[in-house]
């Protein structure tokens, strides 16, 4: 009986705190081994997808092109309302007492100094993509505009100048930091050695769900939608980078040129996870980042600095001004054409194809950041998330784009004319052509390319690693994470060796839909766990003041107003008033320069 008063409370929802997280300070034996249900799971789903890719290629794609048009088209409300409440969640948790938790134990320090973890952040959450897009993303917008704007008139321009920001902004780095902050609260808050997404639902799920096959599940759902971003990162860096060689050094940009690229970018982005995170990732990441500040100035002060900064600061404002509006435009009206209205398809091609495509890449960018976020509290890693990567997104978009919409509005190039007839590839480098040295040029922007590549699939092979087995040490093992990074590069190259690559990205696209409901989850089981923690500490008092006692009559009701309790405001108040009358009585003419302390 006695046993059972000292007993600490049950810890709420349907999991046991104190008997499935290791306390802190404890460092009990890490079971290391591998989960053979989730590794095979992913590898069977994998093949499951390639296969027919690859046997019946052109049926294979057809049916994935039609899954996704019903995805888009019927569940872009879905995904367009998720990015809101993911920015609405970010600002709760961060605003909230929840910001205040510190990732980790109280004598914790932070593992990585600011400036490597922004660069880590950011370099391996966007991947090469980012100078993909930033250079060519506003020539589509230019042709086709949103709003219903004429194309190629001056508020397309100034649209086109603006919607890549708020693409890769904001929405995007918050959706990042719903698995982010969720993950990083389990594994460095509660101490749980398992750096698994199903772990994080165990205070909606319990614990006998969250460990079962169901639970793996999900831990493969989310596996699948890392492999497939990767991919679209794959499908966009090799044949830009194929492009730069072609240009650099006549070697023909054709398939085997591709997987030659393809070859060595996974041979470093292997050594460096064979590294770890310290001497591998953060290495990188940290060349990735001085690199990118170079060729960023250098484009800045070769262009048109002046036209550039101002049409950035413009652009941010408009972003600002108009971001509700973008996150919320569906085009709704657009099927009544014959009231005037436009019917561009503007959204589903791009926000929501955006939205989901972050959410697919969620997985990997939000366990990376929990990874390396341990010592900061959790608004430290909210703010610095959303800060860094939205303000590093935006200064790609801003030189490397209005550079190329400077080119195309002075008539030095027609930019968009090289697009529509030679590619994305093709106008990416007819824009570097145009910078003093455009050897020098073209050779940094190749090796940056081949680097952000390289970062992104090493921060996926080194969470793969992590997620495959049943609990992590510091750090997963070699061996494994060297599986993966080689994984990562065969499935990729024999969809490119036969053209299927591109069908496995859309595939991705769609798979990652049972991803919104899993992620909502999330956002509400990160938030029951927190408010319970944070209730169940000695030290944290309550912000909300609770009325116990109330007066007989208050001074707006009839009848003599009641007295107040000894001590409180009200009575200290009274006193207060009742000794500056007696000193104005006395002749004294100051009032006391405090009320009296209560006894």
């Amino acid at each position: 009986m006695a046993e059972s008063k000292n007993k600490a409370p049950a810890h709420l929802g349907t999991f046991n705190s104190d008997g499935n997280f290791r306390p802190h300070g404890e460092h009990a034996q890490a079971d290391t081994r591998i989960d053979k249900f989730t590794f095979f799971g992913v590898l069977v789903i994998l093949l499951g997808v390639t296969l027919p890719l690859v046997a019946f290629p052109q049926q294979g794609a057809d049916w994935v092109a039609l899954a996704k048009a019903f995805v888009t088209d019927n569940f872009g409300v879905a995904y367009l309302a998720f990015g809101v409440l993911s920015v609405l969640f970010v600002v709760y948790i961060a605003a909230s007492d929840i910001g205040n938790i510190k990732l980790g134990k109280p004598e914790d320090a932070v593992e990585f100094q600011t400036g490597s973890w922004a660069a880590m952040m950011f370099c391996g959450g966007i991947g090469a993509s980012i100078l993909y897009w930033g250079i060519v993303e506003w020539m589509y917008y230019y042709q086709s505009p949103p709003f219903g704007v004429e194309a190629k008139s001056p508020d397309a321009v100034r649209w086109a100048s603006t919607y890549g920001m708020f693409h890769w902004g904001p929405v995007a780095w918050a959706i990042y930091l719903v698995p982010a902050s969720a993950i990083a609260y389990f594994a460095h808050v509660r101490n749980s050695p398992v750096l698994k997404v199903s772990q994080t639902l165990m205070p909606l799920l319990g614990e006998k769900l969250a460990k079962s096959r169901w639970g793996k599940t999900i831990d493969i759902f989310f596996v699948f939608g890392m492999i497939g971003g990767g991919a679209t990162t794959l499908g966009l860096a090799s044949p830009m980078i194929g492009q730069g060689l072609q240009e650099l050094a006549g070697i023909p940009n054709h398939l085997w040129t591709q997987l030659g690229v393809l070859l060595v970018t996974t041979m470093i982005f292997a050594y460096s996870a064979y590294q770890g995170l310290r001497s591998g990732i953060q290495f990188l990441s940290n060349i990735n980042f001085y690199l990118s500040i170079a060729f960023l100035l250098f484009v800045l002060l070769a262009g048109p600095t002046v036209f550039i900064l101002n049409v950035g600061l413009e652009s941010m404002g408009r972003a600002a001004t108009h971001m509700v509006s973008m996150m919320t435009w569906m085009e709704s009206f657009g099927q009544f054409e014959q009231h005037g209205f436009r019917h561009t398809n503007f959204p589903r091609d791009w926000t929501v194809f955006y939205w989901a495509w972050w959410l697919v890449f969620a997985p990997t960018i939000g366990l990376f950041i929990a990874k390396i976020s341990k010592g900061r509290t959790i608004r430290q890693m909210v703010v610095g998330s959303m800060f860094f990567g939205s303000l590093g997104c935006a200064v790609f978009f801003i030189v490397l784009g209005n550079y190329g919409l400077w080119l195309q509005l002075s008539g030095n190039l027609d930019v968009v004319s090289v697009l529509n007839e030679g590619g994305a590839t093709a106008a990416i480098f007819a824009v570097l052509k145009t910078l003093p040295m455009p050897k020098l040029v073209m050779a940094v922007f190749v090796l940056l390319s081949v680097i952000f590549t390289a970062t992104t699939f090493d921060s996926i092979s080194y969470i793969l690693a992590s997620v495959v087995q049943h609990e992590v040490e510091d750090e997963p093992h070699r061996w494994n994470r060297l599986f993966w990074a080689f994984a990562l590069c065969f499935m990729p190259a024999v969809l490119m060796f036969l053209g299927g690559l591109s069908t496995l990205q859309t595939a991705s696209i769609f798979a990652g839909a049972p991803l919104l409901v899993i992620m909502s989850l999330m956002m509400l089981s990160l938030i029951k766990a927190a408010k319970y923690d944070l209730h169940y500490q000695p030290d944290y008092s309550l912000k909300t003041i609770y009325i116990e006692e109330l007066p007989d009559n208050s001074p707006w009701e009839h009848g003599e107003t009641s007295e107040a309790p000894e001590g409180s405001v009200l009575a200290q108040q009274a006193e207060f008033e009742a000794m500056r009358q007696q000193n104005q009585a006395d002749g004294e003419g100051e009032a006391p320069s405090a009320p009296p302390k209560a006894d």
